[in-house]
């Protein structure tokens, strides 16, 4: 999935994964950020469930699927919110999100930049 058209085109297609994706989304988040997150979660949901197999249902308690939701809020806050998190989990979320192309995300100034410029 290199683009919004062919998420979309491939959820058309994948109308089951479509609406399990609908089932974790949250209630806050906002279209832009849903989207960027939605297709995080597409890349690596293969690895979680197999290729083309349909993901349990959220509630089932599905360790591996879980922390995949998990590791697809800590890249969205990364990137949207500018929160930071300890080196070996951006490590693989980063690399989790290698080829998602953020056209829109917000600039952050972290505290460690604020200091060395007033020094």
């Amino acid at each position: 999935m290199a683009s919004e058209d062919e998420v979309s085109e491939f959820l058309g297609q994948n109308p089951e994964t479509a609406a399990w994706l609908e089932r974790v989304r949250g209630q806050c988040e906002s279209d832009k950020l849903w989207r960027y997150r939605r297709e995080f979660i597409l890349r690596n949901l293969s690895d979680v469930c197999g290729e083309g197999e349909i993901p349990p249902p959220p509630e089932t308690n599905h360790k591996e699927l879980d922390r995949l939701l998990a590791y697809s809020m800590v890249w969205a806050n990364h990137v949207f919110t500018g929160c930071r998190y300890p080196i070996q989990v951006m490590e693989k979320v980063l690399k989790m999100a290698e080829n998602i192309k953020v056209t829109d995300a917000p600039t952050h100034t972290t505290r460690d930049e604020l200091v060395a410029k007033k020094g």
